[in-house]
């Protein structure tokens, strides 16, 4: 093969382009147009082009035909030198988690509890390979906890992209939004990718920031992998398979702390019952003329968005929203949940709502603090010292503590109202479920009888124990 034949990956703003040979008939040239997974022609440039995600795979097959190629995105990634961080004990589910992702060629999905030590499973990883990292969280929140944690066992910078930081490092933390504003730039500077709570990225949302990177190792970490299909199957495609799933069964007890789970059941007052039943009836309606013009279609998405074109339809969100709002705030579940902190008056408790409205309902009702996405950093942050430190004894949230808030001695909660998911509630029920001697945390579930909470009740308490 002549030298000008010389095959070379560029790294072209978040893409690979390959040059295609000048000899159209050489074996090179072949396996361009047939085998080079992801390329395709682009005659604005003359090259063949694939998401740099597809690095790995592009290098496979030009090293598996005994092909002789440049490669500068190897070079670039080399050049940005090692993450250097210092080993890292891990319990036995947690060694048993690396290992499967090695043995998968350092690419996959580990599925843990909330609680029982993601963090420390990726930075053994980080560890393991030594290469240059690039961490994605999908909050400011974690982008603190991670960076503090690997302070823990890194001597040297620690790069940040996000929360108004953009400074690089052989391991460097970025948020969602920041790495997918900036991958198109960075994204040949990291051998190996961690993706937290990598289930985000099922819905195809702000995916193109794993498309982007052409890191051959990758690390996906959650504790709720997605159910559906097309979920999966994307996940597979940016990060690739499941290849260890533990759950709060599988470690309550043994690595995690015991707890209980108890349902206590609510009777929504007469005039409460007659606001939800009505407005039910509204929403029930749309939506079922609704399925029956779209086959049996399901996805709640679809539905918002045909309803938000017609004033019916319009009518019944509200009349959804409305019915939600009844049951997340009845008075039976705020006198019940004052109760409950009564009896835990000593203990540090965690009440989940609905909403940021049933929120900031309950904390005036209840006297104590919400935390949620109105509330800023400094706030937020001093709110959660203090519950720490004891001189809080319970806050109350909507969604900001479902995920990556580090609460170890937070042992009992209160769940009020949610999305009515699986995945929400196991990240509720993981914020409690940190081990510390002699812990066992317990989880009270308030539900509304006579209401949609009962079917959903049902299959979360499934999920608990599947």
């Amino acid at each position: 093969m002549r030298p000008t034949e010389l095959m070379d990956l560029r790294f072209d703003r978040g893409t690979i382009l390959l040059p295609k040979p000048e000899s159209s008939s050489s074996v090179l040239g072949g396996l361009i147009s047939r085998d080079l997974p992801g390329a395709l022609w682009d005659p604005r440039v003359g090259a063949y082009r694939a998401p740099a995600c597809r690095y790995r795979d592009l290098r496979a097959v030009l090293d598996q035909r005994g092909l002789t190629f440049v490669d500068p995105i190897g070079q670039r990634i080399s050049a940005a030198g090692h993450a250097r961080v210092r080993p890292v004990t891990l319990r036995p589910y947690q060694e048993d988690a690396l290992l499967a992702w090695r043995h998968a060629g350092e690419t996959g999905i580990v599925v843990l509890p909330t609680g029982s030590g993601k963090t420390r499973v990726a930075l053994a990883a980080v560890a393991a390979l030594d290469r240059s990292t690039l961490v994605l969280v999908p909050t400011r929140v974690l982008l603190g906890q991670w960076i503090t944690s690997i302070h823990e066992v890194r001597d040297g910078a620690v790069g940040v992209q996000g929360d108004g930081q953009r400074t690089l490092a052989p391991l460097t933390v970025a948020t969602f939004e920041s790495a997918y504003r900036r991958m198109d730039s960075i994204g040949d500077r990291f051998g190996l990718l961690v993706v937290d709570e990598v289930h985000h990225f099922a819905s195809g949302a702000r995916a193109e920031a794993l498309e982007m990177c052409a890191a051959p190792a990758r690390l996906g970490l959650t504790a709720t992998p997605p159910d559906d299909a097309p979920g999966r199957a994307m996940l597979d495609r940016l990060v690739g398979p499941v290849v260890c799933h533990s759950t709060i069964a599988d470690l309550s007890g043994r690595h995690l702390a015991p707890f209980d789970h108890v349902r206590l059941f609510v009777e929504l007052g007469v005039q409460e019952f007659e606001v939800y039943r009505a407005a039910r009836r509204v929403f029930a309606r749309a939506y079922r003329q609704f399925r029956l013009q779209r086959g049996g279609a399901r996805r709640w998405l679809d539905f918002v968005e045909a309803a938000r074109a017609t004033h019916e339809g319009r009518e019944a969100l509200r009349a959804f929203h409305l019915s939600r709002q009844v049951v997340s705030v009845a008075a039976a579940k705020i006198s019940l949940a004052s109760r409950l902190l009564q009896r835990h008056a000593v203990e540090r408790t965690l009440l989940f709502t609905a909403d940021n409205s049933a929120a900031y309902c309950l904390s005036r009702r209840l006297l104590i603090p919400a935390v949620t996405c109105d509330v800023g950093r400094a706030e937020r942050d001093a709110i959660l010292a203090s519950l720490r430190a004891g001189r809080l004894r319970a806050v109350v949230s909507s969604r900001v503590l479902n995920e990556g808030i580090d609460l170890p001695d937070a042992g009992v909660g209160i769940i009020t109202g949610g999305s009515g998911g699986v995945r929400e509630h196991i990240q509720r029920v993981g914020r409690l479920l940190r081990p510390r001697a002699g812990k066992r945390a317990v989880v009270y579930e308030i539900v509304a009888r006579g209401t949609y909470e009962e079917q959903h009740a049902e299959r979360r308490r499934r999920s608990l124990v599947a």
